[in-house]
């Protein structure tokens, strides 16, 4: 299938909350290329840094915005504070009157969780940070600015988390924090879908694959130009995707006339690749889900070249 052109998305408001790197910073960046203005919020800023420490800031997100065709306006905004969040609101309220798409892709919780440690041993105050920054931020948030995607028709919220609604039903996910915090965001999007569907809104939950974020590239040594030097030590890598390929699936849902065929569904950066001819940047396909289930199904390596 050939890869089809940007969406048009020229004059429409968009707001990706938690776009200060990785999947959030790389849906920010193709809004723009779409033609989109893209507001877009974090705690990391060219003054002051998250508890991630970590170099990237929402103001490189909003340059990167505006470099690739849109217009970027960050706004720093920390979403467990309410008195925030309703200023952002108002901002956007006040600079544009409306807002078209909404992606909530608040998480930071990278620091806080254990992989495979029970409950009784998992440290509870991070435990319960992490369920305030997965799920109260996704909650604030959601409050504050749909009043101003349901002033007309054609609304899009895009709920971020990890893990198609099938896959996570039937699998334990790394912790009992963690996955109670992907597997509520699966569920806000399915009951956001039937609030939002009254006014002509969808809601969907999207998932990435192995996405290989700022944070991810430096676990392993590597940068997107050379991703491909960590297969030798992990070669199941290979079936990692940029942020840009997650970034592709919202801009195409939001370019859709016909996204409300998708309201309440559960979705894939892989699935939707197939369904709307998008590729990553190397011209591939990638569909982690479907390489992790096969990989499950058998005793012999699978090779990720075989689904991208």
């Amino acid at each position: 299938m050939p890869e089809t052109p940007e969406p048009d998305l020229e004059g429409k408001i968009a707001l990706v909350a938690g776009a200060t790197r990785g999947a959030g910073r790389g849906i920010a960046v193709r809004l723009g290329a779409a033609g989109a203005t893209v507001y877009v919020t974090g705690r990391t800023t060219r003054e002051r840094r998250s508890e991630y420490d970590r170099p990237e800031t929402i103001e490189e997100t909003a340059e990167l915005v505006t470099a690739a065709g849109g217009t970027g306006i960050a706004v720093p905004t920390d979403h467990l504070v309410p008195k925030e969040v309703r200023e952002l609101a108002g901002r956007i309220d006040a600079e544009q009157g409306r807002l078209d798409v909404l992606v909530n892709d608040i998480w930071g919780g990278e620091k806080l969780f254990a992989f495979d440690e029970p409950v009784w041993e998992h440290d509870l105050d991070n435990g319960l940070r992490l369920l305030r920054l997965g799920v109260e931020t996704h909650a604030v948030t959601s409050h504050f600015l749909l009043p101003l995607l349901v002033r007309r028709p054609g609304g899009l919220v895009v709920e971020m988390t990890d893990g198609t609604s099938a896959y996570n039903s039937a699998r334990y996910r790394n912790s009992y924090f963690y996955d109670l915090v992907k597997n509520s965001v699966l569920r806000m999007a399915f009951v956001l879908a039937h609030e939002l569907k009254p006014h002509g809104g969808t809601a969907v939950a999207l998932t990435p694959g192995w996405l290989r974020s700022e944070m991810m590239l430096d676990g392993f040594g590597v940068a997107e130009g050379n991703w491909r030097d960590a297969l030798a030590e992990v070669p199941h890598f290979g079936i990692s995707e940029s942020p840009a390929y997650i970034g592709r699936a919202v801009a195409a849902l939001a370019g859709d006339a016909d996204v409300a065929r998708w309201n309440g569904e559960s979705l894939s950066s892989g699935q939707l690749a197939r369904e709307y001819g998008f590729t990553d940047l190397d011209g591939s396909r990638p569909d982690c889900w479907r390489f992790l289930i096969d990989s499950e199904n058998t005793d012999e390596p699978v090779d990720a070249d075989l689904y991208r």
